[in-house]
């Protein structure tokens, strides 16, 4: 069976030979370019967005890119080449005839008196007016540390649900609802290599130590064409580069972990490295209760990552990328649940050229859980990993300083491997006898951007994915060739190593285009198609370490997703601030959902507990930001809808999802009220998620059970609400080798009760927490609710350092 894209693709293609014919006779008009690259003198790391133009012509320039690289035309009267970035002191380098033009690099020194101020992006001033780019946003790990913590618990998921078209499933989660998608719909990687459950501690964390990062983008939409497989959105992390010019670390010491992260040179100026650790140290303390159903309990989680960077020569440079980590919950002995990531990453970047390069990614990703359950009856042991091993490689060309070509291959596979199912020896339980699943994805990309006059700019991509589910495995026929139905197997059709099972195919178009109405204002739009090939079965919508990913496969099909956004994007005072509007539609085909009381996780024969059905989202956004200056920060708005129709529930009528909360507000900011104390918080509004509460009760054997409509998610928690609060202090310089502050935070700082939970049961004397036993009776029973809440005040103290 083949899935076709069925829109008019031509469009991108048309807008990419553009791109090829439009710089065309500047380049003739030109006798050279330069070709460079603007570090960081104080880290040696790359400056990405930095702007770059020849003194007194500042509206023809150019910015760096991802890795700090730009391009620029030499004009023919020799010139000063300037190139500034916001919080650091701008240089001017006279460049003459004759000189070295390719590999140059220029190091910028951080703006001391700038101190009071509070940076908060790091790109050019304008770069969301200017570019082509709409549903994206950048946070830089220093921003993230600003931001009041959980426990103190500086987390980039939490700092990215602030972000207006984000939402959250619930109280505590770091789970990420972008524009109407679920959780698995996001593609979250770390240095080009996915990460399949960015969280600790049950969602309560992500797995992303806050000083290994240096940025973090977000895309909502227009998803460049070099990345695909997710069809909501790309969470993009890079990791930092060490310092090449010294050994330094930093660290901290909070209420419930502590980490050290330390870089420096290695070996030479030319390479550098990053260790980072982090552990929580709850179960240190846990022998150390009175209580002995605590005492043995297990309770923790730690990550560990690092980076290596090799510069050979101007034009080469390599990096690899590790991180593992891993959490474990035991309780009492007699319940485990245990899951782990291990990731690995290697990036060559090649400059070819004056306008080429050439970038290699290979990597690997693990994700393995496990459940242990000791019990007479129902004891076992259930564990299972699948992994995703690729290769990418892109190439760049530039023709000329407002153009930019990329085209590439990306080759993925995905093995799901057996589950391994034991029950105990005292057990009923069988063993169980699944089969592995594996998927191979090959994809094609081409996209571009120019900018055709100083008003319109374009850029447009397409990309071309070919998946296939091979053996060895199996394919189960079923009774009138449907798995929803009786469920009845009829044969079994095995496949050899390497053999076809199923394949599907599609085409991605993308396009988006800018218009500038004024100096400091323009609209966009945009159309974005992504497939997606791998999707978790799971009826928990908050989404579980062991919820199950499934490939697509005979009775699977592939999610198809389409967006159409637009929006209004203006500058203020000087690019102090930015103001934008974006609205936006995305159509959802092919979404998996389990039927009622279905189990994925001891069945080989998933297909026969999903239904399948349609969805779809519409919003509008809001955000207006401050970058500078002593006061800065970010009010965010989103107003929005999503909707699910599967056939076999809710009556085949649409409903929304659990995380369908229509009104989103955030607000965040940041003071610096000397150089030594700086003040931050957050205040956090939306709508209560939607839930099924019960329509009734009646009696069976004497106990009251809850009844339930058929209406899914009909029903509301109330509207959500909370105050974060932080002050951070740094200890007074006087030279030393060692700089520490300390943080005090106050999550919920006026002790809302948020609801995590309700339950409806027999309330007994007319106390919640107490339940008949032997030779105990009850005065009175009736039927009530109880309000369960995780968070009143919580303060939390950290003390963070460097060296």
């Amino acid at each position: 069976m083949l899935v076709y894209a069925k829109n008019h693709f031509w469009v991108p293609l048309f807008v990419c030979f553009v791109l090829f014919l439009a710089p065309t006779r500047s380049i003739a008009q030109q006798l050279s370019s330069i070709q460079g690259q603007v570090v960081d003198k104080a880290s040696g790391e790359p400056l990405p967005g930095a702007a770059v133009y020849w003194e007194g012509n500042a509206e023809k320039g150019t910015v760096t890119d991802a890795e700090g690289r730009f391009s620029i035309a030499q004009p023919d009267p020799e010139g000063a080449l300037v190139i500034r970035f916001l919080g650091f002191q701008s240089i001017s380098r006279p460049i003459k005839k004759g000189s070295k033009t390719e590999g140059l690099q220029f190091f910028l020194s951080p703006e001391e008196w700038m101190l009071e101020e509070v940076v908060v992006s790091e790109r050019s001033q304008d770069y969301n007016v200017a570019s082509t780019e709409m549903g994206k946003n950048v946070i830089s790990g220093q921003e993230l540390k600003r931001i009041p913590a959980l426990f103190g618990e500086v987390d980039l998921l939490r700092g990215i649900q602030l972000l207006p078209g984000v939402t959250t499933a619930g109280e505590g989660t770091t789970g990420l609802f972008v524009r109407g998608g679920s959780a698995d719909q996001n593609l979250v990687q770390i240095d080009g290599a996915p990460i399949y459950n960015p969280s600790h501690f049950f969602g309560f964390f992500s797995v992303f130590n806050p000083d290994a990062l240096s940025d973090v983008a977000l895309y909502k939409g227009n998803i460049p064409a070099q990345y695909g497989g997710r069809v909501s959105s790309l969470v993009d992390i890079s990791l930092r580069e060490g310092n090449t010019n010294k050994l330094q670390g930093e660290g901290g010491i909070g209420s419930i972990s502590s980490r050290l992260t330390v870089d420096g040179p290695l070996f030479s100026e030319n390479a550098s490295f990053v260790v980072s650790g982090r552990r929580t140290y709850a179960d240190v303390f846990l022998p150390l209760s009175p209580n002995e159903d605590v005492r043995d309990n297990q309770l923790y989680f730690y990550d560990l990552s690092g980076k290596l960077m090799w510069r050979n020569g101007p034009k080469n440079k390599f990096t690899f990328s590790t991180y593992y980590g891993s959490d474990f919950l035991g309780l009492n002995g007699q319940f485990g649940l245990g899951w782990n990531n291990w990731i690995n990453s290697f990036n060559w970047d090649r400059q070819l050229n004056e306008r080429n390069y050439l970038d290699v990614t290979a990597y690997y990703s693990r994700y393995g859980y496990l459940i242990s359950l000791r019990d007479e009856e129902n004891g076992f042991d259930w564990s299972n990993h699948f992994s995703e091993t690729g290769l990418k490689t892109s190439w760049t060309l530039i023709p000329g300083e407002k153009s930019e070509v990329k085209a590439g291959v990306h080759g993925q596979l995905y093995h799901f491997a057996r589950v391994d199912l034991q029950g105990t020896p005292e057990s009923g339980i069988e063993p169980l006898d699944s089969n592995p699943r594996t998927g191979f994805q090959f994809n094609l990309f081409l996209a571009g951007k120019t900018e055709i006059t100083p008003r319109l700019s374009v850029e447009g991509g397409l990309r071309w994915g070919n998946y296939q589910q091979i053996g060895n495995g199996v394919n189960y026929l079923y009774d009138n060739n449907d798995p929803g139905g009786t469920g009845l197997v009829t044969d079994t059709l095995e496949y050899r190593l390497g053999e076809r099972m199923q394949q599907y195919q599609g085409w991605e178009p993308r396009f988006g285009a800018r218009y500038r109405i004024g100096e400091g204002t323009s609209i966009k739009g945009g159309f974005n198609r992504n497939y997606q090939y791998i999707q978790v079965a799971s009826n928990n919508s908050a989404g579980l370490p062991i919820d199950r990913w499934v490939p697509a496969g005979r009775y699977i099909l592939p999610i198809r997703g389409d967006q159409v956004s637009a929006g209004v994007f203006q500058n203020l005072n000087d690019n102090r601030w930015e103001v934008s509007l974006e609205a936006y539609y995305r159509d959802f085909r092919n979404i998996v959902d389990l039927k009622q009381g279905a189990t994925v996780l001891f069945t080989d024969n998933i297909e026969t507990e999903l239904l399948t059905g349609n969805g779809w989202s519409y919003g509008l956004e809001f955000l207006l930001r401050k970058n500078v200056g002593k006061t800065s920060g970010w009010l965010s708005y989103t107003w929005s809808r999503v909707f699910r129709e599967i056939p076999g529930i809710n009556g085949g009528r649409p409903y929304p999802p659990r995380f369908d909360r229509p009104h989103d507000l955030s607000l965040v900011l940041s003071h610096q009220l000397s150089e030594r104390l700086s003040f931050s918080g957050t205040f956090i509004y939306t709508t209560g998620i939607a839930v099924t509460f019960p329509a009734g009760s009646y009696l069976v054997d004497n106990q009251r059970v809850p009844l339930y409509s058929d209406q899914r998610n009909s029903d509301r928690f109330p509207d959500y609400h909370r105050l974060d609060l932080s002050v951070t202090l740094k200890n007074k310089d006087k030279g030393r080798w060692w700089q520490g502050s300390w943080n005090f935070s106050v999550y919920n700082a006026y002790g809302r009760k948020n609801p995590f939970s309700y339950d409806f049961r027999t309330i007994y004397n007319d106390d919640i927490s107490f339940e008949p036993g032997p030779g105990e009776s009850a005065n009175s029973a009736r039927p009530g609710v109880v309000m369960t809440y995780l968070f009143g005040i919580l303060p939390s103290v950290t003390y963070n350092f460097k060296f």
